[in-house]
C-alpha cells in the first residue's frame, strides 16, 4: 500500500513539473515583461469563451472560460501606464455572453481615449462576441483563414416535457408573477413569453449593429445586411470591410508600432496573463479538453485505487 501511494504521489508530481515546463519554454516565453521603455507593446490575451467569471479568472491550462475580470484589469493598468504606445488584443475566442463582450469592449474604448493605439489580432477564431470586442480597436488583423462574423444574437432554450413524462418528473410552481418562470424548460413556451423574449434578443441584437456600425465606419443597412449570423473567413471578412489587414500576429505588432510612432522593432509585453505558477494553477482548476476539473485532490482521487465493491 505503501508503495501505491508513493507511485501516487509521483505521477502528481511528475504532471506539475511537465505543466511548468511546458509553460515556461512555450515559443515568446523570453518577452519582455519589466518596466517598458516607450517602445513596447503591450499584448491583451482574450481566449475561449467571453464570460463574466469575476477578476483573476480566465483560459486554464487546457482551456476554458476567459474572464472578463481579468482582461478588463489588464485594459485598465493600462491606460495607466504611459510608457506603452500601443495595444495587441489577441482574440481567439468563438463569443459568449453579450454583457461580458460589451464590459471588455467598453473598456477599449477607454483604452483609445487614453491614447493608446489599438490593434485587434484575430487568431483561429474571433466571433459573435469576440468580433464585438474586435470592432472596438482602432484596427482589426486577421489570417486569410480565421473564421469571424457570426454578428447575431441566439437565445437557445430547451422545451422537455416529453422527456419529463417520460420519467414522471411533474415540478410544482409557486411564483409571483405570469411570467417569473419564463423560459422554464417543464411546459411550452406562451405567445407573451416568446415576444418578451424576442424583444430582448432583438434589442442586444441592435446594439451589436450599433457597435460594428460605429467601429468600422460602416452605414448601419450594411451592416444589417451582414449581421444575419453567418461567419467569414478572414479574407472575405476584409473584403466586406470588417477586418483592414490580412496577417498574423507579428503584423498586427508592427502595425500597433507603426501607428503609434514606435522606431524598429518593438518590444512585446504581456499583460493579464499572470506568472508561469499562476497559469499553472489556473489550468489545475479550469474545466479542460473534456468538460471535467482537474486538480490535484481530483487527480489524486483518480489514481487513487478503489476498495471493491461488497
Amino acid at each position: 500500500m505503501a508503495k501505491r501511494k508513493q507511485w501516487v504521489v509521483g505521477a502528481v508530481l511528475a504532471v506539475v513539473a511537465l505543466s511548468v515546463l511546458l509553460i515556461l519554454f512555450r515559443p515568446g516565453a523570453h518577452r519582455a515583461d519589466g518596466p517598458s521603455a516607450g517602445n513596447t507593446v503591450a499584448v491583451v490575451r482574450l481566449e475561449g469563451m467571453i464570460a463574466d467569471a469575476g477578476a483573476g479568472a480566465g483560459a486554464g491550462l487546457l482551456g476554458g472560460e476567459s474572464g472578463s475580470g481579468q482582461v478588463l484589469e489588464a485594459l485598465r493598468r493600462l491606460q495607466q501606464d504611459k510608457q506603452i504606445k500601443a495595444v495587441v488584443l489577441r482574440i481567439n475566442s468563438p463569443g459568449g455572453t453579450s454583457a461580458a463582450s460589451q464590459e471588455i469592449g467598453r473598456e477599449v474604448d477607454r483604452l483609445r481615449e487614453s491614447g493608446k493605439v489599438v490593434v485587434a489580432s484575430m487568431g483561429d477564431v474571433a466571433a459573435s462576441g469576440g468580433y464585438w470586442v474586435a470592432a472596438r480597436a482602432d484596427k482589426i488583423v486577421a489570417n486569410a483563414a480565421t473564421t469571424t462574423g457570426s454578428i447575431g444574437v441566439i437565445l437557445d432554450l430547451a422545451n422537455l416535457t416529453e422527456l419529463y413524462q417520460k420519467i414522471g418528473y411533474r415540478p410544482n410552481v409557486i411564483k409571483s408573477g405570469p411570467y417569473k418562470d419564463i423560459a422554464s424548460s417543464a411546459r411550452e413556451m406562451t405567445p407573451e413569453e416568446r415576444a418578451i423574449l424576442q424583444g430582448m434578443v432583438d434589442d442586444i441584437y441592435q446594439q451589436f449593429i450599433d457597435v460594428v456600425a460605429e467601429g468600422r465606419h460602416m452605414p448601419h443597412e450594411q451592416v444589417r445586411a451582414l449581421a444575419d449570423g453567418r461567419v467569414f473567413t478572414g479574407r472575405q471578412a476584409k473584403e466586406l470591410g470588417l477586418v483592414d489587414e490580412l496577417g498574423n500576429f507579428y503584423d498586427a505588432v508592427a502595425l500597433a508600432g507603426t501607428m503609434a510612432g514606435i522606431r524598429g522593432e518593438p518590444e512585446i509585453r504581456e499583460y493579464g496573463r499572470g506568472s508561469a505558477l499562476d497559469r499553472l494553477l489556473s489550468g489545475m482548476t479550469s474545466t479542460g479538453l473534456f468538460g471535467q476539473t482537474l486538480s490535484p485532490v481530483r487527480l489524486l482521487d483518480l489514481l487513487q485505487p478503489k476498495n471493491p465493491l461488497p
